[in-house]
Parts: C-alpha cells; sequence; structure tokens
C-alpha cells in the first residue's frame, strides 16, 4: 500500500472540488486524475484520449513485470516506482543518420526491451513516430509529446495506429504528465 503525503491527499481534493471525473472507469479516472495532478492543467479531463482496455492491458503488462521504456531521461525520472529502459545517453543514439537522437535511443531500446514493453513518451514526437513505425508489439504506449512541431500530429498518428494507447489531442503534454499516467497505472490498487 502507497502511502500518500498530506500535500498530495489536499492537492487532490482540490483538484476533486473543481473537475468531477467521477463518471470516467477506474483506470481512466486515474489515469487523469495523475495527469491533472502532475500539471495543474484541468483542461486534461477533456483533452485526454484512453482507451479502458488499453489501460487494463497495460496494467496487466506492468503487474507481470513488463520493461517500462521512455524516450528521454527526465520521464524516467518521474517514474518513481520502477526503473526504465532509456537509451538517450547512449551514444549510439547519437547521429544516426536520418533519425531524431530521441526516435534513435527508441530504436536502441527496443533491442533491449522487446515486444510486450510499456512504451512512454513525453518529450520527442519522432520517438513516437518511431514507435508507431517500426513495429514495436506494445502492451501499452503512453504518448504524451508536447510541442508546437509534430506533436500534436504524432499522437493523431498514435490513436490511427491501433496501438493500445493514451495520448492527447492538443499540443500540450510533456515528461511530467507522461511519467504520470504511467505512475497511475503503477499506483494503482485495483484489479486489472
Amino acid at each position: 500500500m502507497r502511502t500518500i503525503h498530506p500535500i498530495e491527499a489536499r492537492s487532490l481534493e482540490i483538484l476533486r472540488s473543481r473537475v468531477d471525473l467521477g463518471a470516467l472507469p477506474p483506470l481512466t479516472r486515474a489515469v487523469t486524475e495523475r495527469v491533472i495532478h502532475a500539471s495543474a492543467d484541468l483542461e486534461y479531463a477533456t483533452d485526454l484520449v484512453t482507451d479502458e482496455e488499453h489501460l487494463r492491458q497495460g496494467l496487466r503488462a506492468l503487474r507481470e513485470g513488463a520493461p517500462i521504456v521512455t524516450d528521454v531521461a527526465m520521464v524516467a525520472a518521474g517514474i518513481t516506482a520502477r526503473p526504465a529502459i532509456c537509451s538517450i545517453s547512449d551514444p549510439a543514439a547519437a547521429g544516426v543518420e536520418g533519425l531524431t537522437r530521441s526516435a534513435a535511443a527508441i530504436r536502441l531500446s527496443y533491442a533491449e526491451a522487446g515486444p510486450g514493453a510499456v512504451w512512454v513518451v513525453g518529450n520527442a514526437p519522432t520517438a513516437l513516430e518511431e514507435i508507431i513505425e517500426h513495429g514495436v508489439a506494445p502492451a501499452l504506449v503512453i504518448g504524451l509529446p508536447v510541442g508546437f512541431v509534430g506533436a500534436v500530429e504524432s499522437k493523431a498518428a498514435l490513436r490511427d495506429s491501433g496501438l493500445p494507447a493514451v495520448s492527447n489531442v492538443s499540443e500540450k503534454g510533456g515528461s511530467a504528465v507522461a511519467a504520470a499516467a504511467l505512475n497511475a497505472l503503477l499506483y494503482f490498487e485495483g484489479d486489472a
């Protein structure tokens, strides 16, 4: 059982007084609450795109020990309950012709994680594109890259790909919210 700090408990009270997420299915509610808590952005209540079955699939995979892979170190640092694979600092990720460092890191991480991993992207739309285009066979993809260039399009491509996913519609996202969405699953105490 996870101990909740009084500041976190008070923050959740405030959040719940400002937005009613009670009609959402349990995992969707947990993810949405955790993302709003991490960002103080109530718009995520309508901006997140989730599927309860996809979340259950991701939760089951995590409980069975599936690897967690992140696009950048900031996402990995925000995941508090388990270590994550992140190859962004691997020298082999630098200078791969035609790929950003983040996309190259995703390729390197796949070699370590293999199919069935949970992928968490909070920074680089190109990392999300690499996941979509190269058939990583994920248990779940949390695709919440932030930015004005490619973020909206990469998240739309994720939703259109048919991969089990969590995303959002707008340009917002980022490392903190991507890690928060994953943490919501790791902290979840109900049935998968």
